[in-house]
């Protein structure tokens, strides 16, 4: 009865063997909105050792509806989401060590905080992060699980270094929708689903069951009662510059990062992709048209919200006008623009 595991033990595949090796590893997650918030609670809860969580962001009253460690006092507060989920998460489980960062992942910070790092979990918003992930889990051999919902849909895959395709690798089949939980919503279900994977194989891989990892990537619609598994083992690139041959990890280098420059005396900030990205301005324009009043021309789109407006060029350079705040910048960014 005074055994907090013990249900956890009774599983087979864990056991108080697993239970034990669980109480030695450390996990880290990046992002603890939706997706983090769901994982940290429930790895804290299975008895893990340590658990890093790092989110440059704070608690707004839209987190609520699906951000489960938060409550209404925080969003009044606009309390750091890291130090929110810590002070929540301490209270499930004090013997859990919770190191927490509020910071915006990048290269420069992340190698050091990896140190005994054995899972990572993707819990961001944007695809320059998880990029970056998965170069960083190639070169010091990591192994991390992507996951990503918007709306009523998920997709969810493990990446293990050296036995499985990298994100890199998974780019031709992966779909695409350019959604953001800002355009089109979210419902809490799909939160849930997709962390439920996440935690499920994270626990799989900490307890040593290599066996029991699941091959595929996994997406789903659960408002369309939709599940479908891709095989893609057979997509793993040996030239991979990520996890190839004669890895390169050209995420971590600068020239492959998103720029940002404060456009002196213009009251503005402009984004540039490290790609060039081709927008389609029509269904662009119709993405954005509840956010404020549009105007269009062959070779951009404005968009006139209250507190700012946003040029997107067809190559996909950006300006937002109104503000000088970078990060505001970035948030805005890819909120809007994934």
């Amino acid at each position: 009865m005074h055994n907090r595991y013990s249900r956890q033990e009774l599983f087979n595949p864990i056991g108080e063997k697993g239970q034990q090796l669980l109480k030695q590893k450390h996990v880290l997650i990046i992002g603890v909105g939706a997706l983090g918030s769901a994982s940290a609670e429930a790895l804290v809860r299975a008895g893990i050792e340590k658990l890093t969580i790092i989110d440059r962001d704070y608690v707004e009253w839209s987190n609520l509806q699906r951000q489960q460690l938060y409550t209404e006092q925080d969003a009044q507060e606009k309390v750091p989401k890291v130090i929110a989920a810590k002070n929540r998460l301490q209270s499930i489980n004090s013997s859990v060590e919770i190191n927490e960062f509020i910071l915006d992942a990048f290269t420069e910070k992340l190698p050091g905080i990896l140190k005994d790092v054995d899972i990572m979990i993707d819990a961001t918003d944007n695809f320059d992060v998880r990029f970056m992930m998965n170069d960083l889990a190639q070169k010091y051999q990591i192994p991390w699980i992507y996951g990503s919902c918007v709306g009523s849909y998920g997709a969810t895959y493990t990446i293990v270094p050296g036995k499985t395709p990298c994100l890199h690798c998974l780019l031709k089949v992966m779909p695409n929708t350019g959604m953001t939980c800002d355009t089109v919503g979210i419902i809490s279900p799909a939160v849930q689903i997709v962390a439920a994977y996440q935690v499920a194989e994270a626990l799989k891989l900490l307890v040593g069951d290599e066996e029991a990892r699941r091959k595929s990537y996994l997406t789903f619609d659960v408002w369309q009662n939709q599940h479908y598994e891709m095989n893609v083992e057979k997509v793993r690139n040996h030239d991979c510059p990520s996890c190839g041959q004669n890895p390169t990890y050209p995420y971590l280098s600068y020239e492959n990062q998103t720029k940002l420059e404060v456009l002196c005396g213009r009251d503005a900030i402009q984004i540039r992709p490290a790609k060039p990205v081709h927008h389609n301005l029509d269904q662009l324009a119709v993405k954005l048209k509840p956010y404020g009043d549009i105007q269009q021309n062959p070779y951009l789109l404005s968009c006139q919200a209250p507190d700012y407006r946003i040029v997107i060029f067809q190559d996909g350079r950006v300006v937002i006008h109104g503000i000088q705040d970078i990060e505001k910048a970035k948030s805005i960014y890819y909120r809007l623009l994934g």
